[in-house]
């Protein structure tokens, strides 16, 4: 059976992930989706690069070195507000120190926007996804949804800053959301489903990826 391994230990992802690439085939069979731990892989990556792209595709090209013969998808995520020079960015995972936890994340950007009016608290998630193929080709996508950061917290249903995002039309947060409303509309969603589309649009073109 072929496999896909997502260069992520998050289950988070891992759940938001199985959800939009369910049902994906290659030659007639189901594909295993495995994180980096099920597939038994481990492996310090530098993500160095200076856009979500870049970043997305060190992390997919360190794992497959490791994994031939597998696909391969790594994403890289994060918020970017205008407000704050579109901070935090390509950090958002490392602001103010990878063990910090999001509820003291997400009270510093509410805190750094005091005063910022509605209209100016735009904001936006970007998602990029790499993967590398069996045969080794690599692609990329990238997705974004829209919105505006809140002034608390909302929501349970989501991780990291989806509480303090306001999706369109700015009446719930990303954490409001139900599941399969927010992989519907989602940064991630986007970008996978793009991903999923190029992926069997490579292999229909008649390319060996196995």
């Amino acid at each position: 059976m072929s496999r896909i391994i997502f260069a992520t230990g998050n289950q988070n992802k891992m759940r938001e992930i199985r959800e939009i690439m369910q049902g994906f085939q290659v030659d007639g069979e189901n594909v295993e989706i495995l994180s980096m731990k099920e597939a038994g892989v481990y492996a310090e990556i530098v993500e160095d690069g200076k856009t979500f792209a870049e970043n997305a595709s060190i992390k997919a090209k360190a794992i497959a070195a490791l994994t031939p013969g597998d696909f391969v998808m790594a994403d890289d995520s994060g918020l970017e507000i205008d407000a704050l020079n579109k901070e935090p960015g390509i950090y958002s995972a490392r602001y103010l120190g990878e063990d910090t936890s999001y509820r003291i994340k997400n009270a510093k950007l509410i805190e750094r926007l005091n005063g910022v009016p509605d209209e100016k608290r735009m904001a936006r998630f970007v998602c990029a996804i790499a993967t590398v193929l069996p045969d080794g080709t690599l692609l990329t996508t990238e997705g974004t949804i829209e919105g505006r950061i809140g002034y608390e917290e909302k929501g349970n249903n989501g991780f990291g800053y989806d509480p303090i995002f306001l999706v369109p039309p700015y009446i719930q947060t990303s954490a409001e959301l139900t599941e399969e409303e927010k992989n519907a509309i989602s940064h991630r969603g986007k970008a996978l489903r793009s991903m999923r589309e190029m992926i069997e649009r490579y292999m229909n073109e008649g390319t060996d990826c196995k």
